[in-house]
């Protein structure tokens, strides 16, 4: 079989530049591991799907080539697909921090990009494996065909062969982030194969776990949230933090773990719109009789309230505030306005939702997303060392991606 582009993944950025470049009448062929398209779209946002964000900014991406992301995210930006997600009459809202979400099922954007597919006949390819890419040397100086994709597709039938030679090439494998979900590491090792150096990776959006006496404290509280500001570093973000049985989780922690290493602390301010140490001293002042739980309990969880009093002030829990000395109110409340943990680890990639790093962009033309020395051979969405914020950035990268190497390939 031959076809002017062959897209290895059916995911968000393999569909957008597929999409894209079957629109300039170029034949195109999706060749996907899984047994669908578009999982991880599928599973995004609650099975709502955060397609985008309307406010995007360059530094809501992480990247060893900081400017690596700007020229696609401006070529195409969140209103172009806010644009076509009109076009199919899909009902869309929008939630805090600018996300948007499907009103009624992500189903809605992959039935779009499908869609999309059939009128500018994409063919599509599911249970199909790679096993090797190969330049394609050719004599007949007719033939403009660079790349030979070998493999295997899976049918009721058992197995049958794939040979695929193609003028263009896009790498849109994903990562290694939720494995069930049809990323792998093939993207990776194909960049190898052309001496490509891949960033360090690791899981990102990820939950943290504890192994120290942290891990009792959260079991205790598991499914309890509460508005936070998390900080690790420089780098802060004011959201809820979630509970679990294995440690902590929820958006501030999500978006927090990319910047987090092993080995560090990270700060939890449990009431970031008081200065809890100051408040303390003024019930004081006036006489206050009650306990410090008490206190507390007017503004989060009981029981969390309870966990931190066994944590914080056991020693003290049943005198009344003014019977507490100033220094140790100062002490109590520091704690809870700068409560400092240091996770044993993440979750890893089961349940991160990107991975940090990949493909190293500096061998990647940024407005085209073509290899520098491989004409035809292009790399796309999360496979590259970009990764977003939580809230819509990741698929907006790969739509960004994806429709500017369709757009050439």
């Amino acid at each position: 079989m031959k076809y002017d582009v062959v897209v290895l993944g059916a995911g968000a950025a393999g569909l957008m530049a597929a999409i894209t470049a079957a629109s300039r009448k170029k034949s195109v062929l999706v060749i996907e591991r899984s047994n669908k398209v578009g999982k991880k779209i599928l599973m995004s946002g609650g099975g709502r799907c955060n397609f985008t964000n309307t406010d995007l900014e360059f530094d809501n991406f992480l990247s060893n080539n900081e400017h690596f992301c700007k020229s696609a995210l401006s070529r195409y930006t969140a209103w172009d697909f806010i644009e076509l997600v009109k076009k199919h009459e899909i009902e869309f809202e929008e939630r805090k921090h600018n996300q948007l979400f499907c009103v009624h099922s992500a189903k809605d954007i992959v039935n779009m990009l499908l869609k999309e597919c059939e009128i500018n006949k994409v063919k599509i390819i599911k249970n199909s494996e790679i096993s090797s890419v190969i330049n394609l040397d050719n004599e007949d100086k007719l033939s403009h065909e660079k790349y030979r994709v070998e493999g295997y597709e899976k049918n009721i039938k058992g197995e049958a062969a794939l040979k695929i030679d193609c003028k263009s090439l896009i790498v849109a494998t994903g990562a290694l982030s939720v494995p069930t979900l049809g990323g792998s590491d093939f993207g990776y090792k194909l960049a190898e194969q052309y001496h490509m150096p891949l960033n360090a990776l690791s899981a990102g959006l990820v939950p943290f776990m504890f192994s120290d006496s942290l891990k009792p404290f959260c079991e205790k509280l598991s499914g309890i949230s509460l508005d936070a500001e998390v900080r690790c570093g420089d780098q802060s973000f004011r959201e809820n933090i979630l509970f679990t049985h294995r440690g902590l989780s929820g958006p501030a922690i999500l978006q927090i773990s990319n910047y987090w290493k092993p080995g560090q602390e990270i700060t939890i301010n449990l009431l970031p719109e008081r200065n809890i140490a100051e408040d303390l001293l003024a019930e004081k002042r006036l006489n206050n009789k009650s306990l410090i739980r008490n206190y507390l309990s007017s503004c989060m969880s009981k029981s969390l309230v309870l966990q931190l009093q066994d944590l914080l002030w056991r020693e003290i829990a049943e005198n009344s505030l003014n019977d507490i000395s100033d220094k140790k109110l100062i002490k109590i409340g520091f704690a809870l306005n700068q409560w400092k943990v240091k996770p044993s680890s993440t979750e890893g990639y089961r349940t991160a939702e990107v991975t940090l790093g990949g493909v190293d962009t500096n061998y990647i033309n940024s407005q085209t997303m073509e290899v520098n020395n491989h004409q035809g051979l292009y790399f796309i969405g999360e496979v590259l060392d970009v990764t977003g914020h939580l809230g819509g950035f990741n698929f907006q990268w790969a739509w960004s991606s994806g429709y500017c190497a369709g757009l050439v390939a």
